[in-house]
């Protein structure tokens, strides 16, 4: 009787382990759905969804990071709920309502901590990844009590996160080794940072200024040099077109020597150097980029753009710097994402209420998937990089 149960004790854990579906995170990804407050979780292997989860608010500026496990994806919705979905269970696993008006969020280098840029009210605010409580609350303030606007929030090395300050015309640097205590540097940036990037090497935070030409450089390895002003009459004798859409300089691009930046209100792309930091080559498009984006190898740039060409691709080869492949997925392309290794890239649709999938080798088409309205889509991949 005893060896039989031993025996049952035993064989019992292999059953559930072999009556289980167990799979890796690896290859998930959410796909937002901004006009139903839903999001899709594919799976980029199958070209397929797997799930969806519904009922999370405004998502029409929606951006997510992930877990370093991969497991969970952090949403930050417009409304200022931050929820954390659980992409295996396929549900939400906490959620809070930690603002009014929020432009997106970050993780921290340990994993520990996510920050999220609000607008309303202007600040930031860090909250525990495991349990959504708040650790810490930085208000933008500045001249005489008044709040900005964050934007451009990133995570950086040294259990950082830098974000600038729009009406401000600042950018701050917060140290969140002692979240309770965080320890803030403060920078003059410059006429309306309106968004920001940081290099993959977690060095370099450019911000772009909408008040005036050029942009603001911080130098992460050396705060001590303050900002430095880049790029600021690179189309100084150019008519200024109308700007319908903010170029996003998160989607960033740095290839071997070269910066790859989106230009304000023309209808081109500027190659840059990134130890002079001028202009070394003005790339002609067919509108004002939004998302200028490089593939994990860098071999290619993708461009998506503003209004009335938001149904265009550019797809920009890194050796010639000229385009080699312009493509028409839709109406309305708001967001690419490559997978992790860059064959496929996803590309959403909106106003056509579908994902377009391409072969980044062939730029044929391989799949299309339905979708509510589809904006951003977010790869756990992400999870492993600054920035992101």
């Amino acid at each position: 009787m005893k060896f039989l149960v031993r025996l049952l004790a035993l064989v019992a854990p292999l059953s559930l382990a072999v009556g289980a579906e167990l799979r890796g995170t690896g290859d998930l990804g959410v796909v937002v759905e901004r006009a139903e407050g839903s999001v899709q979780i594919v799976d980029t292997t199958r070209r397929t969804r797997v799930g969806r989860i519904t009922g999370l608010g405004d998502l029409s500026h929606a951006t997510a990071v992930f877990s370093r496990d991969e497991r969970y994806a952090y949403l930050f919705g417009r409304d200022g709920a931050l929820t954390k979905l659980d992409l295996l269970a396929g549900n939400v696993a906490k959620r809070a309502e930690q603002a009014h008006n929020s432009v997106g969020g970050a993780i921290s280098q340990d994993g520990r901590l996510l920050a999220s840029s609000n607008y309303t009210p202007g600040g930031v605010r860090v909250f525990s990844a495991e349990t959504l409580e708040r650790v810490a609350d930085i208000p933008a303030e500045y001249g005489n009590g008044q709040l900005s606007k964050v934007v451009g929030l990133v995570d950086a090395p040294g259990q950082r996160f830098v974000f600038s300050l729009f009406e401000a015309g600042e950018i701050w640097v917060a140290d969140l080794h002692d979240p309770k205590a965080p320890k803030v540097q403060k920078f003059k940036a410059g006429k309306e940072p309106y968004d920001a990037l940081i290099s993959p090497d977690g060095r370099y935070y450019i911000a772009g200024l909408f008040g005036e030409e050029g942009l603001a450089l911080l130098d992460l390895w050396n705060l001590d040099a303050g900002v430095k002003r880049i790029l600021p009459v690179y189309a100084k004798t150019d008519e200024k077109l109308p700007v319908f859409k903010m170029p996003h300089l998160e989607g960033r691009a740095l290839v071997g020597d070269y910066w790859f930046l989106p230009a304000v209100g023309h209808h081109e792309m500027l190659v840059v150097d990134r130890r002079s930091w001028e202009v070394v080559k003005r790339i002609p498009l067919e509108g004002q980029p939004v998302f200028v984006i490089a593939r994990p190898d860098d071999r290619q740039i993708w461009v998506n753009f503003a209004l009335p060409d938001n149904d265009k691709l550019h797809v920009i080869d890194t050796q010639t710097l000229s385009v080699v492949k312009r493509l028409a997925p839709g109406k309305a392309v708001l967001h690419m994402e490559f997978t992790p290794k860059g064959e496929e890239i996803w590309v959403s649709a909106r106003d056509d209420d579908r994902l377009v999938v391409y072969d980044t080798e062939t730029l044929e088409e391989k799949a299309r998937l339905p979708a509510d309205k589809p904006s951003g889509i977010f790869f756990t991949a992400r999870a492993h990089r600054l920035g992101l």
